[in-house]
């Protein structure tokens, strides 16, 4: 892991000024930041594997996926495992296949992730999602947490739903017109926005 993205504190100086909410969040979890591992084939891995799961059962099958892997988890070692034994560590048919079609474009290079370092999020999120089993959510989830971009706002993340609903008194779901309020507030910080609102809700902070 590596030190926190050079807007962090900006970012919450910023945050705390505009939102009440958020100046509590931010003053209350002073321990730990967003972070990156600066491997987006480790990350897109974990991204496929979390995809409409619980958390929990999220790290129970990645658990078993970076075990089968010998825990190392390169194109090169997934890409010898079997779509039967991705199966076997609790994915599904569609994730093993992504998983597996992952590791054969990048081992190939017909999937170059240095392109995304010069486009905009639309861009990456549009050339992220060419890949199988990667949406807009996925895509999403690599520019915050592998890229560190920030200003992503998941409005697809359950967690963040839940924790807006949580933290803003709102019926679960949160009307989507506040949803959209809420990241013209926090823009162009909505990244850290997002961190804190998962922290709130997470004892753990989230990683891809």
């Amino acid at each position: 892991m590596t030190k926190p993205p050079k807007y962090w504190n900006k970012a919450k100086k910023y945050l705390s000024k505009k939102d009440k909410v958020m100046k509590t969040l931010i003053f209350k979890y002073r321990d730990k930041t967003l972070t990156t591992r600066k491997d987006i084939f480790y990350s897109l891995c974990k991204s496929i594997i979390g995809q409409q799961i619980s958390v929990a059962a999220a790290n129970s099958v990645f658990k078993k996926f970076k075990a089968a892997c010998n825990g190392k988890i390169n194109p090169r070692i997934v890409k010898k495992i079997t779509i039967q034994k991705l199966k076997k560590c609790g994915l599904s048919r569609q994730k093993a296949k992504g998983i597996k079609e992952l590791s054969i474009k990048f081992s190939s290079k017909s999937f170059n992730p240095n392109l995304i370092k010069k486009m905009n999020d639309e861009e990456a999120i549009l050339y992220l999602s060419t890949l199988r089993q990667i949406g807009r959510w996925s895509a999403e989830m690599i520019l915050l947490f592998t890229f560190n971009r920030e200003n992503i706002w998941p409005v697809q993340d359950i967690g963040l739903l839940r924790a807006i609903s949580n933290n803003y008194k709102k019926k679960y779901f949160p009307p989507i017109k506040y949803v959209n309020f809420l990241r013209k507030k926090f823009s162009p910080y909505c990244s850290v926005a997002t961190w804190y609102l998962w922290r709130s809700i997470d004892n753990e902070p989230i990683q891809y």
